[in-house]
C-alpha cells in the first residue's frame, strides 16, 4: 500500500459508512440590509458610495445624460493617450474622447498591449453595496478578465439599479459558470504588519461612474 492509499484509507475510515451523504448547507445569514443601515434604494446607493470611498478608489454620481462627459474628463485627468475597452462597450460611452485612442479587445490581442494602454472602461454585472465590490462575469460592456487585471487604472460604469444591499442578493444575479471577477477598491496586499499596500499586479488605479438613471 502506498502513503497516498494508506492516507485515503484513514480518511474513510474516519468519515465512517455515513461518507457521500448530502449535509444540509445552514442558511440562516442575513439577505438584506436592516432598516438601520439602508431604509430605502438611495441608501443603499449611498451605502455603496461609503464603502467603495474606504477601499481607496474613487467614485463619482452622474445622470445618464453626463456619462459620456465624466468618461472622457476621468481619462483626460489621467493625461491618457490611448486605452483598451470591451468590443462591445456601447459607442455613447466613449462619445466625448477626443485625443484618447480607444483600442477595442479581442482574445488575440497581447498582454504586452494592455500593459502599455493607459486604462480600460467597463461596465459591470452587479455591485454590492455592504462591501463597496463590483463584479464582472464577461457580460455586455465588461469584456475579458484580463482587462480588469492588466491595465493600470479601470474606470466602471455601475448603474444605480445594479447596486444590492449584499452579496447574498447579489449572487442570484450571477452565472457561477461565468468567470467572475469580484472587484472592491484597488489592487492591494496585507503586509506582514496587516497594513494593506499597493498590489503587485491588477489596476492600481479604480474609478466607479454611478449613472444614476
Amino acid at each position: 500500500m502506498t502513503g497516498r492509499e494508506e492516507v485515503l484509507r484513514r480518511v474513510r475510515a474516519a468519515l465512517g459508512p455515513a461518507r457521500g451523504t448530502p449535509v444540509p448547507v445552514p442558511r440562516g445569514y442575513r439577505r438584506r440590509l436592516g432598516p438601520a443601515e439602508a431604509a430605502d434604494r438611495a441608501d443603499v446607493v449611498a451605502l455603496f458610495t461609503e464603502r467603495v470611498a474606504d477601499h481607496r478608489a474613487s467614485v463619482r454620481h452622474v445622470h445618464a445624460d453626463e456619462l459620456a462627459t465624466a468618461v472622457a474628463a476621468a481619462l483626460w485627468g489621467r493625461e491618457a493617450k490611448r486605452i483598451v475597452v470591451p468590443a462591445d462597450l456601447p459607442f455613447g460611452w466613449l462619445a466625448e474622447l477626443d485625443g484618447v485612442h480607444a483600442l477595442a479587445d479581442t482574445p488575440a490581442t497581447d498582454v504586452a498591449v494592455l500593459e502599455s494602454c493607459d486604462g480600460t472602461v467597463t461596465g459591470c454585472a452587479v455591485a454590492v453595496a455592504q462591501t463597496g465590490t463590483v463584479v464582472l462575469d464577461g457580460g455586455r460592456a465588461q469584456g475579458r478578465r484580463a482587462l480588469s487585471l492588466v491595465p493600470d487604472h479601470h474606470l466602471c460604469v455601475v448603474h444605480a439599479d445594479q447596486i444590492v444591499g449584499t452579496v447574498a442578493e447579489a449572487l442570484p444575479r450571477l452565472d457561477p459558470a461565468r468567470p467572475l471577477t469580484w472587484i472592491s477598491g484597488p489592487t492591494s496586499t496585507p503586509d506582514l504588519g496587516g497594513t494593506r499596500v499597493p498590489g503587485p499586479h491588477g489596476p492600481r488605479t479604480l474609478e466607479i461612474l454611478v449613472v444614476e438613471d
